[in-house]
């Protein structure tokens, strides 16, 4: 059971860091653009696929880097804390602007993607 309860746990935390790469993705791209018209209208999908695409890509990448964070050093310093979950949470942010900036000095500075 206690397996069960941990296997719960990481997925409300990996849905949480989809969430944040999804808003990442949004500030990023910025609002959606208002519909094409004539030929252009077959392109208008392109916003809502790279926010799908590229956001669940951080998302993961976010997720994997938290819960290897929690495996090996959260779970032992936070085991008698009261304060654990905002701790996490604020891990979570924290590793969310780490991949967020690599992210963006990768695509906007070094133009490797």
């Amino acid at each position: 059971m206690c397996i069960l309860k941990q296997i719960g746990t990481y997925l409300i935390w990996i849905v949480l860091s989809l969430f944040m790469a999804f808003g990442y993705m949004r500030i990023i791209l910025g609002p959606k653009p208002k519909p094409s018209t004539g030929l252009m209208i077959m392109f208008d999908w392109v916003y809502g696929v790279a926010i799908l695409h590229v956001g669940a890509i951080i998302g993961s990448i976010i997720a994997l880097l938290y819960i290897l964070i929690d495996i090996f050093y959260l779970k032992k310093k936070l085991k008698n804390n009261s304060k654990r979950t905002i701790i996490r949470l604020f891990i979570v942010t924290v590793i969310t602007f780490i991949v967020g900036i690599t992210h963006y000095i990768c695509e906007k500075v070094i133009d490797i993607i």
